[in-house]
């Protein structure tokens, strides 16, 4: 079961209309982390839009040289480069971008970019989401959309994913800037304060296999709730 009974999804009321809200919309989401893409889905796919996800720079531009979406919302840290540089490509083409990160201080870096707007991991409102989507996308004014509500917890089986993909980055040969980099966003999207800590700094080897072990007990945890 995805979600406990106490959780549901988001509710997002229709407009005066009788519309979704992003009714009509695509939304392009290019994000590595199959957590926070699980998030973003519940919200955008209630309030009426089409969701498309890549999960680097490379299959992002495969995807925009077939088809364009209203609005894309590009994370900063991708395992083939920086998000800024998509974003700078998609502002210069007059295409909103929204962009997202764990790490508040990529905003600058973001807005220096060209994005529209900047949105940090976790995801706190969804009635403001969902309202500065629709004014970029469509230009359309203020939208009232009654008691906000927080995003639900995501499927514990894409944390689950997410968990055992950051422990192959962290004891792999690969860059452990973005090893660690994509384990504290997801640490910090999870509410998990004391694995974001840990993944702080990580200095021998020693560090990187303890780190591991926490790991794999937090997989193992979301195992037995299966």
């Amino acid at each position: 079961m995805p979600f406990p009974p106490d959780a549901p999804p988001p509710q997002i009321p229709p407009t005066a209309h009788g519309r979704l809200p992003l009714q009509g919309l695509t939304i392009l989401v290019v994000d590595d982390s199959r957590f926070t893409c699980d998030a973003l889905r519940l919200i955008l796919q209630r309030a009426g839009a089409k969701l498309r996800r890549a999960e680097s720079l490379e299959i992002a531009r495969l995807h925009l040289a077939f088809h364009r979406p209203d609005l894309a919302i590009v994370d900063l840290g991708l395992p083939d480069g920086r998000g800024q540089d998509l974003i700078a490509e998609l502002a210069s083409e007059g295409l909103p971008v929204l962009g997202l990160s764990g790490d508040p201080e990529g905003r600058e870096s973001a807005m220096d970019a060209g994005a529209a707007g900047f949105l940090e991991k976790p995801i706190g409102s969804v009635a403001a989401l969902v309202r500065l989507i629709r004014q970029l996308a469509t230009g359309a004014g203020p939208l009232e959309l009654g008691q906000d509500t927080t995003p639900p917890p995501a499927d514990p089986i894409a944390l689950r994913d997410d968990l055992v993909r950051a422990a192959g980055l962290i004891t792999g040969s690969g860059d452990p800037g973005y090893a660690l980099s994509f384990l504290r966003t997801l640490a910090r999207a999870a509410g998990d304060t004391a694995l974001e800590a840990a993944a702080q700094d990580i200095r021998t080897a020693f560090d990187r296999a303890k780190l591991a072990r926490m790991i794999e007990d937090r997989v193992a945890s979301l195992d037995t709730m299966a």
